[in-house]
């Protein structure tokens, strides 16, 4: 079994949130995960996709490359088995291209989505190769290693949960936008298992099921700060 700290973060670049959208004028990290398995990685989220101008300039993007930023870490196309996207907005999918015949487990809703209008970068999603592992719901696809479905952002969202020496690490891309926000919700849903009086603030209902694996830690897509549980697990 692996440790938390063998999960390895990629930082591919950032955007600039331009009005009138929350955050407007700040710029958002973009962070991808490679999840040693076995001899070969899991790759979860894969960064900035090209190829539309106008994005480029309405986010004002600056990108890390894909390949080079796996190189820095001994690794190459072939040492990927895999691909996991949290969604298919351009942000989360850029680097599938270089991976094609690698399986992408994307939920059934998801895909369906991203064949929509307005969604995505249809080059992103239809490219040469492109090899599609459709989930349905909470579903293990390695030992070790599952699929959450965490909607929110879009109805098709879903979040990685790892099995580590320390307890479950979870790679939750944009279920949150920060870590902070997490923890706003894992404290309503805390409140409300407690029966504590009072109102209590919305959270998704998934938060209940991820508190129940008793996460080590849980890492987001556009936020560097981790979020911990508060008592670690004991050996």
């Amino acid at each position: 079994m692996i440790s938390a700290n063998d999960i390895h973060r990629l930082v591919l670049g950032h955007f600039t949130r331009p009005a009138p959208e929350p955050l407007a004028g700040h710029q958002i990290v973009v962070a991808v995960y490679v999840v040693p398995h076995g001899d070969r990685v899991l790759v979860f989220d894969t960064g900035l996709g090209e190829g539309d101008r106008e994005l480029e300039e309405h986010y004002q993007i600056v990108r890390r490359p894909f390949l080079p930023a796996l190189a820095e870490l001994g690794l190459r196309v072939e040492d990927v088995r895999g691909v996991v996207n949290s969604h298919l907005h351009f942000d989360h999918c850029g680097g599938n291209t270089h991976l094609a015949g690698r399986p992408i487990f994307v939920q059934a809703v998801e895909l369906q989505a991203a064949h929509g209008p307005d969604y995505t970068l249809p080059s992103l999603i239809d490219f040469p190769g492109a090899t599609y592992e459709i989930v349905r719901g909470e579903t293990d696809i390695l030992p070790g290693v599952r699929l959450l479905p965490t909607p929110g952002h879009v109805p098709g969202h879903q979040s990685l949960v790892v099995s580590c020496k320390e307890g479950p690490v979870v790679l939750a891309g944009q279920a949150f936008e920060d870590a902070s926000s997490y923890a706003r919700a894992d404290f309503a849903c805390t409140l409300a298992r407690s029966g504590s009086p009072g109102p209590v603030a919305e959270y998704p209902a998934w938060v209940s099921r991820l508190q129940g694996l008793e996460p080590y830690q849980i890492l987001f897509a556009h936020d560097l700060a981790i979020w911990m549980r508060e008592r670690p697990r004991r050996g």
